[in-house]
């Protein structure tokens, strides 16, 4: 009876709060846009965004412990993907842009609330798609912007770390940006209702993790990978390797190499 009751007060809360997100993106953005140079504008955009996305954290009773310290100023921060929680957890905190798989332009309310906020989508599978992500990511970076991924393409329930895709971490190679693993952990009831995966949508899981008293999740951020004379590939081995030992779970051992790729000077390509 409390979880149903709670669950209809937040529903009320989620509603107005999309109705603040359709008010901002198509009324307050476009004229910050209009009215202020790109820099200041970008700036006041990623405040507001932040303001929601803690607006949206405590409507959840999110409860973030945040472990180590973020790098300062322009870089990409690539983490274990459990849910689309993990936007809220990561997206409060640190102002910046996501990159997502396109599936989610297919969400309601969510998907268009996501592109218009500065998204990145990434249709898998598509080779020209993955080179126009890599454009969209380093000109964020130039931008002295954060940019977050999720190197395993899809999410996972949190038992284990998928493989990374290494393409994703090419634009910091190619801007000379940081690279920071940060490694997510659901804790207490959220250890198993939290994780978004298979045939689940977003609505159903949604309406789920509303019924809970409060969503726990630790964050550790990583130290900053060293970049002198490595590929994408042996970074995105260290930074896979240096998650899984984050968060004490066993590496999948048919998909990770038991030696770290050999580095070399030139990037490699997609």
């Amino acid at each position: 009876m409390i979880a149903t009751l709670r669950q209809l007060y937040k529903i009320k809360l989620i509603v107005l709060l999309f109705l603040s997100g359709f008010v901002i993106v198509l009324g307050v953005f476009p004229v910050i846009n209009r009215s202020c140079r790109p820099i200041k504008a970008r700036e006041r955009v990623n405040w507001i965004k932040l303001i929601w996305l803690k607006a949206f954290r405590r409507i959840l009773n999110l409860e973030v412990i945040i472990e180590g310290r973020e790098v300062d100023g322009s870089a990409l921060v690539i983490s274990n993907h459990v849910s689309w929680l993990d936007i809220i957890a990561l997206g409060q905190y640190l102002p910046g842009y996501f990159v997502a798989k396109n599936d989610i332009l297919d969400w309601p309310v969510i998907g268009y609330l996501s592109k218009e906020a500065g998204t990145i989508f990434v249709r898998r599978g598509d080779k020209q798609a993955i080179h126009s992500t890599t454009e969209q990511m380093s000109w964020l970076l130039k931008q002295n912007s954060k940019v977050f991924a999720f190197p395993e393409g899809t999410t996972s329930d949190g038992s284990k770390v998928l493989p990374f895709h290494s393409s994703l971490l090419q634009p910091a190679l190619l801007t000379h940006s940081p690279i920071q693993p940060v490694a997510l952990r659901y804790e207490g009831q959220a250890k198993h209702l939290a994780p978004f995966i298979g045939d689940d949508d977003f609505i159903p899981h949604l309406l789920k993790i509303l019924r809970l008293g409060k969503i726990e999740i630790r964050v550790k951020m990583l130290p900053v990978l060293e970049m002198a004379d490595k590929s994408r590939s042996t970074l995105s081995y260290e930074a896979h390797a240096g998650i899984t030992e984050a968060l004490r779970i066993e590496p999948i051992i048919s998909q990770a190499p038991a030696f770290p790729p050999v580095s070399r000077k030139q990037f490699s390509r997609f």
